[in-house]
């Protein structure tokens, strides 16, 4: 257990010399005020552990500084008064004080109420970070969708590896996810609100590389000094120039660095998370990028999985964007059939995680047109199926219409005709017409 820090608030001198003497023998951190005012004040900047104050006080009693307290935090307040009854002591209870000691006290006793008292906010604050933890593990759960072995070790490193200051190498193939990865570790991390400063080493030009990594004399807000405090992430790694690698590799060793055109140092903390293909030992072999560099990078190694090596994930993430996107452009959420499964899983999905979202989207917006399929997706189809004419257009609005309306009263002929505002006869004639097979429909 780490040492704990106690707030004395008293307006007596002595008493909060006393008890600043008796704390710190029991091996505590003390911090004091005078009175109910600097109390607040001193509790509002630091974080005790637990505190100690006089019931009377004046201008702000005990009992007015501890509901106070209870609004700004939920750190225990045990309040001390020679002048103490049991009506006082009641009212300070049920008011939020954890607890209430009648002056002369024993120092044994008071000190074993603020071991207790420490131990109980410990344990709320460890039971408060837990339920957080839960709750970004559900969020991690959400963007690293799937059940498969591979992608469970994923979040598993992703959670470990989020408390560590590390830096981090990010594997795989374009469109895993890489990003979303990094991100994941940043925000389950010691610090969320901290800068996330993203680049893609491609898309920087290689003569400005430096200048945007550390600044210029003119231009000092350089991707360090921006990221500092927090994680600089660098995608496509194996796009850095080679001249600048030696540098950035001194900067990390040294967490210091020097602007462009300037000799002042610039000091600089954060953590590197990196993100490239698995052809880096290629690189290195071929003395486009140093070794030593990569070696201070993947202090950390995750490795994404490709989609085609996931199996029935492919099925979760199809649905899930399919659900999400339907939202997104307030059309129906298709239903996958038996074909669309099977297109599904036989799709070798060279794009991965952001082919698979391209073509789910394409699936959800052939609802506007009647409906499609995800082989039709998957080939590309957007709106060359599209109805050339009103008429055809008309006539598909209505297939769909139609047959959900069959679909949804089971067949009921009567029924579908009444949700559908028309009458029986013209919903056989439209069935004949449009050329719909009932059972078809039923069935399918």
């Amino acid at each position: 257990m780490t040492k704990a820090t106690i707030l004395v608030v008293d307006d007596d001198h002595e008493m909060r010399v006393s008890l600043t003497h008796l704390l710190t023998s029991a091996g505590y951190d003390t911090l004091v005020a005078a009175n109910g005012a600097e109390g607040l004040d001193l509790l509002r900047k630091s974080a005790p552990d637990a505190v100690l104050s006089d019931v009377r006080m004046p201008e702000m009693d005990g009992l007015e500084f501890q509901r106070k307290a209870r609004e700004m935090s939920h750190v225990p307040v045990i309040l001390i008064s020679a002048h103490g009854d049991i009506p006082m002591a009641v009212t300070a209870l049920q008011s939020g004080a954890y607890s209430f000691v009648e002056k002369p006290f024993e120092p044994r006793r008071l000190l074993g109420i603020l071991k207790n008292a420490i131990r109980m906010k410990r344990l709320e604050d460890g039971t408060k970070r837990l339920q957080g933890r839960l709750a970004e593990l559900t969020e991690l759960e959400r963007i690293l969708i799937g059940e498969s072995p591979q992608i469970v070790a994923v979040r598993d490193l992703v959670f470990d590896f989020a408390a560590s200051a590390a830096n981090v190498l990010i594997l795989g193939q374009t469109g895993t996810g890489k990003e979303l990865v990094a991100r994941a570790l940043h925000d389950l991390g010691r610090d969320a609100a901290a800068p996330f400063v993203a680049v893609n080493c491609a898309a920087i030009p290689p003569d400005r590389f430096e200048e945007t990594v550390f600044g210029t004399a003119a231009n000092p807000l350089g991707l360090m000094r921006q990221a500092d405090g927090g994680t600089l992430f660098l995608d496509e790694l194996g796009s850095m120039p080679p001249e600048t690698q030696s540098k950035f590799l001194r900067a990390i060793e040294t967490k210091q660095y020097q602007r462009i055109g300037e000799a002042d140092v610039q000091n600089v903390d954060l953590r590197i998370i990196s993100a490239a293909s698995d052809h880096m030992p290629d690189l290195v072999a071929a003395k486009t990028f140093r070794e030593d560099l990569l070696f201070r990078l993947n202090t950390l190694v995750i490795d994404l999985p490709s989609l085609a090596d996931r199996g029935e994930d492919v099925l979760l993430l199809f649905r899930h964007y399919m659900r999400r996107l339907s939202q997104l452009y307030d059309l129906p959420t298709p239903d996958l059939t038996p074909d669309d499964v099977s297109a599904l899983l036989s799709h070798d999905w060279p794009g991965n995680v952001r082919e698979l979202q391209s073509v789910a989207e394409r699936r959800v917006l052939s609802e506007r047109r009647g409906g499609g399929s995800v082989r039709r997706a998957l080939a590309g189809d957007t709106a060359e199926d599209f109805p050339g004419t009103l008429r055809e257009a008309v006539a598909a609005f209505e297939r769909e219409m139609i047959g959900r309306a069959v679909q949804d009263a089971d067949g009921r002929m009567d029924d579908a005709a009444n949700t559908l505002g028309i009458g029986r006869r013209t919903l056989n004639e439209k069935i004949v017409k449009l050329g719909l097979d009932k059972d078809a429909l039923l069935n399918s």
